[in-house]
């Protein structure tokens, strides 16, 4: 009877959607989890959220059993405690249970408390390691001590990043990717120039937005451009905005639901994305699928993506969006790079779950 019950994927990630209303949480991870749910019903799912939502208890979530800690930004002590916490989540759901493995979200606290589960109870466990995680200032790394063979990059950039930060190379790399069924029809005309996408945190770079925006208006004066997101860095900007007199051109319209972001990304022609660092951004990829084009400093990989343009500079930058503005017949299409489904397969793979769609031999890319 117990072995019937092996089919129970744990996913630890520092946050988690309140509700099924909550949109703005981590939309990549939801439509992740969903894509599991949804092409492979025979894996039980279980989420262990570390840090948000700001309370404490179990929840169900698309059907979907979380459990809530709710260290919330709160360091020190309450992080070993919300350790100590998580673990007993996990004795108390393995001898329940009995657990298939667990799947860590960044290379932090989630895969400190995952990794040592899964080796003191001999179960599988892999790491996705998904951003600034790569970088050398990841003091969790030491204590994770990771193989090789237990940890995804999310882009082949990541994947170098990590290996040349801590010297250990992921085996795999497993991208970001977007639900199609998620865009509503393409618009026939699109009333934003510019859009941009993010936290108002100096990371972001939203001061350089600005800046390539006020060259393109001495081109294109009526250019119409909207920054959605939220963020300490919010007055500054607008004293920028106000300093290089666009208010009429650009507008900070607060965080949007993720429909709302979609929606105005089709709207779009193009997304300007100076952030410094990324691993593989979501509002990239949604953005190539709504059918704006792409400008960015950061880079998954090398290859030529299709409508996605890099930049070294702010002149070069600027120069690619007077381009594309100046084109009369530059196209809009969609650019798919990758699904979800693809994710979750790759992901379901891995840890050799018996199902009835999916063949489980491991398959090392990279």
């Amino acid at each position: 009877m117990k072995a019937e019950k092996r089919n129970n994927l744990v996913l630890l990630i520092p946050g988690f959607p309140a509700d099924e209303s909550d949109s703005t949480c981590l939309p990549a991870q939801q439509a992740f989890l969903l894509a599991l749910k949804e092409n492979y019903p025979s894996v039980n799912l279980t989420v262990v959220s570390f840090q948000y939502p700001y309370r404490s208890g179990t929840y169900q979530w698309n059907g979907i059993p979380v459990y809530a800690l709710n260290r919330g930004n709160k360091g020190g002590i309450f992080r070993i405690i919300t350790w100590i916490r998580a673990w007993r989540v996990l004795k108390q759901l393995n001898r329940n249970e009995q657990l298939t493995g667990l799947l860590s979200f960044w290379c932090g606290e989630c895969a400190l408390v995952g990794k040592w589960f899964a080796k003191y109870n001999q179960l599988k466990h892999y790491c996705w390691i998904l951003g600034q995680d790569a970088k050398k200032e990841n003091r969790l790394v030491k204590f994770i001590n990771p193989k090789s063979t237990e940890l995804i990059a999310l882009s082949d950039f990541l994947r170098d990043q990590f290996h040349k930060n801590h010297h250990v190379k992921p085996f795999q790399v497993i991208p970001n990717a977007i639900d199609p069924q998620r865009f509503p029809p393409l618009p026939q005309k699109r009333k934003l120039d510019l859009i941009g996408v993010g936290s108002l945190i100096p990371l972001k770079q939203f001061d350089v937005f600005i800046s390539v925006l006020e060259k393109a208006v001495e081109f294109f004066p009526d250019l119409q451009a909207v920054i959605c997101g939220q963020g300490p860095e919010l007055g500054s900007l607008q004293t920028l905005i106000k300093n290089a007199g666009l208010e009429k051109n650009l507008q900070l319209v607060g965080e949007k639901p993720h429909g709302e972001v979609l929606k105005l990304l089709q709207q779009s022609k193009i997304l300007l994305h100076p952030s410094s660092y990324e691993g593989y951004s979501s509002v990239c990829l949604e953005a190539l699928y709504a059918g704006a084009h792409v400008i960015s400093f950061q880079k998954p990989d090398d290859n030529i993506i299709e409508h996605w343009h890099g930049a070294n500079t702010i002149e070069e930058m600027q120069k690619k969006v007077l381009e594309i503005l100046s084109d009369p017949i530059i196209d809009h299409n969609r650019v798919l790079l990758h699904t979800v489904e693809e994710s979750a397969e790759k992901i379901v793979n891995l840890f050799e779950v018996n199902h009835d769609t999916l063949v489980s031999n491991v398959k090392v890319e990279g």
